[in-house]
Formats: C-alpha cells, structure tokens, sequence
C-alpha cells in the first residue's frame, strides 16, 4: 500500500473547477514534485493535502488513515510555505521550537531537538538571531528546520525557493534534496520551475486545467513526454506536424512534408497511441539539443538562422526551416558561432526524435 495515496481528489470553487479526478500513489520516503503553470491546481491540491482547503470530492490516505476530513493541526504535517512565514519577534530557535511547544514536548528534549534541526540546515551559530537578521537562504532554511523538527510523515512545500535569487535557489536546491535524503521524510513539493522539479524530484506530477497530465521520473517526463502540453512545458521542443505514410510492425514511416520523410518506431509513442496506422496524423518532437547542424546541402531539410543567444555554455539559435521554425541548442566549444542568416543543413538521429500525439486527419 502507498503512503500517500490521492483518490478522485476534485475542488472546484462555484463554477470553476480548480482540481478534476487527481489520482496519485506516494510511497514512503519519496520526494514527488507537483509542476505546472500557475492555475494549473498544483498549490489548491497541496492545500487540500494539508487541509487548509476543504476537498470538494474524493479522499486522501495517509499511512492507511483517511484523513480527507481531518483538521489540519490534527494531520501532523510539516509545511514550508512560499513567504517562510517565521515569526518576526521569535529568535530562530523560538522559531523552531514552536511546534514542539504546541505538541507538550517536554523542555529537554525540546532543546535537543531544535539543536538537532539546526546542525541538520548548518544554522548553530544563528540561533539566537531574529529573522530581520537573516539572508533570504537563511530564513528558508530555518522554515525548513521548523517544518521538520517536528518529523512529521510528510513534508509539503509550497513554492519554497520563489524568492531567492537564481544562484541561491540553485544552490538551496541540492541543500534540500540532501536534507530530504538524510531524514527520509516523504515529501510534496509545488513548483512552476521545470529545472527544480527536474533536478531533485523522485517523480514529477505535470499538472495542466486542473488535472494530471503525466506522471514519470524526470528523465522519462523530459525525454519521453506523452502530450504536446508536456513536451513544450518541460524544456524547449520542436513540433513538427506529420502523417503516417507506411506501417510494417513497430517500423513507422512520416511524411514531414516538403519531401521530407522520416523512419521511426511504435516504441517512439506513449503506450495509448500504438495503434495508429497509416493516413494518421501524428506530432514530432525534437529537443533543440538533439539536434546537429551542418553545411549548408548537409542533413535532412536547409535550414537559415535567423536569431541567436548566448547562453554561457550553449548557443540557442532560431532557425527558419522547410518543416516551419526550429530552436537547435549546440554546445559551446569556443568556437565562432554562427551568423544570423546563415545557411546551415539540419539533422537528426530517428532515436532522438518522439511521438506526442495523435491526431485525426481532416479531410
């Protein structure tokens, strides 16, 4: 049985629907993230979790409790929210102390334990400032020890990093999955930041309209996304529309148009869309790093550049192209890039290129 497990979990608000039928197993010691656009239901699907908001349908087990109606001071939750809100008159050991007085834990092991969740956030010597005194990084981290002082069975994050700097936020990143990794608390994390979720989550629960779109490691979310939305939220991809021309077993042959035909694979599409056959319209995704550009005459469709960016490591360039506009993202190796309207020829590996959807033909 799942620790965690969402049934059916629906809110709406009037006449708008906020969350639809969400379904969701979290086992124990998990780190799932919640991603999607803002108004998606990924912050009313935590607060519904944490039971600050009233479920308007389905139910929520907890370790094998329905705790759907339950209080949330009742639910034992540790909660980070977006603003930290620390009390400002508190010290940071009051700060964290605080949960562990309202629960009657004697004063004794009071102490050891908040000493014990600030040497887990490196924040020992802070003890005795006020959050005035704090970094933005500092006070996440005091939120974040008073979350889990109290150890609670899951920990819910409420967009902790927004407001830090790019830098910070990176860095706090790793801090927190190691943080999470060492006390083993299961816990929910909502954000709208693709490279977040993807960099620390176990799993990632792409949310769009209110209902789950896809559930998958980050690896799998990012190379095999199983919707246009997926594709074009989780990074960047090119969408090139097609038809199936020839089918002989799990080999697909699509037209790209423009003469331009391409060999793939059943393997390629999400499990629900193997069936298609020839005259099916489908939509090819490619990442812009997956793919190569050449000479001009080289590869399999001309290409021109018609903008670029320079992102550090990388150079992003904008292509005008016979299948429509392309991003191709190439490594940064010191050499001279590319000039805006150059001619360029563009390829790719048929392993590299995806299925999203498919789609009916209109005659």
């Amino acid at each position: 049985m799942s620790f965690l497990t969402l049934t059916d979990l629906s809110k709406s608000f009037g006449d708008l629907q906020a969350v639809a039928d969400v379904n969701l197993s979290v086992e124990k010691g998990e780190f799932v993230s919640l991603l999607g656009p803002s108004g998606c239901g990924k912050t009313t699907t935590l607060q519904m979790i944490a039971g600050f908001i009233e479920t308007t349908r389905g139910r929520i087990m907890l370790d094998g409790r329905d705790i759907t109606h339950m209080r949330p001071n009742r639910r034992g939750l540790g909660i980070v929210f977006q603003s930290y809100a620390l009390f400002p008159h508190m010290s940071v050991e009051q700060n964290v102390s605080f949960g562990l007085e309202m629960r009657g834990i004697d004063k004794r092991e009071r102490r050891d334990r908040v000493r014990e969740a600030l040497s887990l956030v490196r924040l020992d010597a802070f003890a005795q400032r006020f959050p005035r005194e704090l970094s933005g990084g500092q006070r996440q981290r005091v939120a974040i020890a008073r979350a889990i002082v109290i150890a609670p069975p899951v920990l819910l994050l409420d967009e902790p990093m927004s407001n830090l700097d790019a830098k910070l936020r990176e860095d706090m990143q790793f801090e927190l999955r190691g943080i999470q990794r060492k006390i083993g608390t299961t816990t929910i994390m909502v954000t709208h930041d693709q490279s977040e979720a993807l960099s620390i989550s176990d799993r990632v629960v792409v949310m769009e309209a209110g209902r789950i779109t896809q559930v998958d490691t980050p690896y799998r979310a990012y190379e095999r996304p199983e919707t246009s939305f997926v594709s074009q939220f989780i990074g960047k991809a090119n969408m090139l529309r097609g038809t199936i021309v020839a089918r002989d077993g799990d080999a697909i042959r699509i037209d790209l148009g423009h003469e331009l035909a391409e060999t793939g694979s059943t393997s390629q599409l999400p499990e629900r869309e193997r069936a298609i056959g020839v005259g099916d319209a489908v939509t090819v995704c490619i990442r812009p790093e997956k793919l190569k550009l050449g000479v001009a005459g080289s590869g399999r469709l001309p290409g021109r550049v018609t903008s670029r960016f320079f992102l550090g490591s990388q150079w992003l360039y904008r292509l005008d192209s016979r299948a429509g506009e392309m991003l191709v993202c190439c490594q940064n190796h010191g050499d001279e890039p590319l000039e805006e309207g150059a001619q360029v020829g563009i390829d790719w590996n048929t392993e590299s290129i995806r299925f999203i959807q498919q789609e009916a033909v209109r005659g």
